[in-house]
């Protein structure tokens, strides 16, 4: 038998191998450069018709002027050219310490890094961007996120970037609070009410010194545990009208802290791993204990059951705890399996495998990695945007900036829908593959909250509804009585670095310079 199958088989096989042989031959077809070919023309599309492009010539800085009258305005002046390890003139900006108050022994004071819009962007705005932590520099976002140059993750020197925000207008990166980067003091802060008047103290000393930016319209955005420092940001600026000469027009959070961790992190943990199994890879068997613990402590389902459109009554917690019930923390058991599967494996962009990519911020994925020299402590680095050569930088500080907690509750059951009533725009973004904060949760969220007399949306958020130009279906979104809800497909944390054009287009839609999404 085994003789007859083997002549049998022959002939097959040979019939087989010349299959093989032409499709071998066929997949031969697309040449290096028909390959480049195809690179070139889907990055054209992913430029093209960008409604406030920076222009494409190299020469020149293409950056709007703006004249600062104020002599001490000149002690703060960055010259573009000569930034370390950037190759070209990124134009004018202006960077320093700056304190909170006009009292002339405050010792607390934010490190601030300013620039000017680019040649179509709109001298009339100011945005304010702030990372979150707490205290995470917002340096990693002028750097890696929607800053004028672009030095990510593997990336071997800096790179213009196209999807600045300074294309869109004059854009203020501020380290805080008291404690991030290379802001000097003690921090103090116990709430984020003390936040955002520090805040808006060094707000005031800034407009002082840069007095041709008052008046401006005003944008208040950031990401991550800036949700909680956005909304009470924007809350305070609105309840102290008169605090500063700008006109609060509306804000932006990313993958924000908005409520209860047991929301954002627990719940939907064990649905986020089933709908990406084929990236986590874990083994059936540990599949069948999480569902087993979810089902157990009143994950399993939640979302089916309670978040409705419209919401049927307020959302329950799924146990006692605003974070997890004992024996019920799926997401720190998800987390640490992930890394044994996939050692690379980063909490903020789920699709990462080995290697690590080098970081010039030495914060490439899950945790710190020793990488040198990190680009902000270098001393050549510190001189020219005015920091202090004396502080060691770190995308994330080691200081506790809320020494004995931060004691605000989440903006859902606060301030958030005050502020989405009282701003003309407001949007809440996050990414689809981040694990750290899980866009299901802010649904959550979103359909616990009442904001301007009803709670929640009223009507089923649709699939494939957030349609990028010149890319297609990247996601959802979905308005109603001012806010607008986006979720990002394929993008991490960080939208404005893993999907520049969406955040690009969104930042566009915040601030009126297109009237969709």
């Amino acid at each position: 038998m085994f003789k007859r199958f083997v002549f049998v088989a022959l002939p097959l096989l040979a019939a087989l191998s010349t299959l093989w042989s032409d499709l071998v031959v066929e997949a031969k077809f697309l040449t290096q450069k028909e390959l480049h070919a195809k690179q070139a023309e889907a990055a054209a599309r992913l430029k093209a018709n960008l409604p406030r492009a920076a222009p494409h010539s190299n020469s020149g800085t293409g950056v709007k002027n703006i004249t600062f009258t104020d002599p001490r305005a000149s002690a703060f002046y960055v010259d573009g050219t000569t930034i370390p390890d950037v190759d070209w003139d990124v134009g004018p900006s202006w960077s320093g310490l700056l304190p909170i108050s006009s009292d002339p022994n405050e010792t607390r004071k934010l490190f601030f890094w300013f620039f000017p819009p680019g040649p179509q962007g709109s001298l009339d705005d100011l945005i304010f961007w702030t990372n979150g932590g707490p205290g995470c520099s917002s340096l990693e976002g002028l750097l890696q996120e929607n800053g004028p140059f672009s030095w990510s993750w593997g990336q071997a020197h800096p790179t213009q970037n196209e999807f600045s925000w300074t294309n869109l207008s004059s854009i203020l990166f501020v380290e805080q609070p008291v404690g991030t980067g290379f802001s000097q003091g003690t921090p103090d802060v116990m709430n984020e009410d003390q936040v955002a008047a520090e805040v808006v103290g060094f707000l005031q000393q800034f407009l002082d010194v840069f007095k041709e930016l008052q008046g401006k319209k005003l944008y208040v955005t950031g990401e991550s545990y800036a949700g909680m420092y956005v909304p009470y940001i924007t809350n305070y600026i609105f309840e102290h009208p008169t605090a500063l000469n700008l006109s609060m027009t509306g804000f932006w959070v990313s993958d924000p802290v908005l409520g209860w961790d047991v929301v954002q992190t627990q719940i939907p943990a064990v649905d986020f791993v089933h709908k990406y199994e084929g990236v986590f890879s874990f083994n059936q068997t540990f599949m069948a204990h999480l569902d087993s613990v979810a089902a157990r402590c009143g994950y399993a389902g939640y979302f089916e059951k309670h978040v409705t459109y419209p919401p049927k009554g307020l959302l329950p917690l799924p146990g006692k705890s605003t974070e997890a019930d004992p024996g019920c923390d799926v997401w720190d058991e998800i987390f640490n399996a992930a890394l044994a599967v996939n050692p690379a494996f980063d909490i903020y962009r789920i699709f990462d495998t080995w290697p690590i990519l080098w970081d010039v911020l030495g914060f490439p994925g899950s945790f710190p990695q020793v990488q040198t020299p990190i680009y902000f402590d270098r001393e050549d680095v510190k001189k020219v945007i005015h920091a202090p050569v004396n502080v060691t930088w770190e995308e994330c500080s080691d200081i506790n900036v809320f020494p004995r907690g931060d004691h605000s509750l989440p903006p859902a059951f606060t301030v958030l829908p005050s502020v989405i009533e009282k701003s003309e725009r407001a949007v809440i973004v996050h990414g689809l593959a981040d694990f750290i904060l899980i866009a299901e949760g802010t649904r959550i969220v979103i359909q616990n909250m009442t904001w301007n007399g009803q709670q929640g949306f009223q009507t089923p958020i649709q699939n494939d509804s957030f349609i990028v130009d010149g890319m297609g279906a990247l996601g959802t979104t979905h308005t109603e009585r001012g806010l607008t809800f986006f979720e990002v497909a394929l993008s991490g944390h960080m939208i404005p670095q893993f999907s520049p054009k969406a955040a690009f287009q969104i930042m566009s839609f915040l601030m009126g310079f297109r009237q969709s999404p």
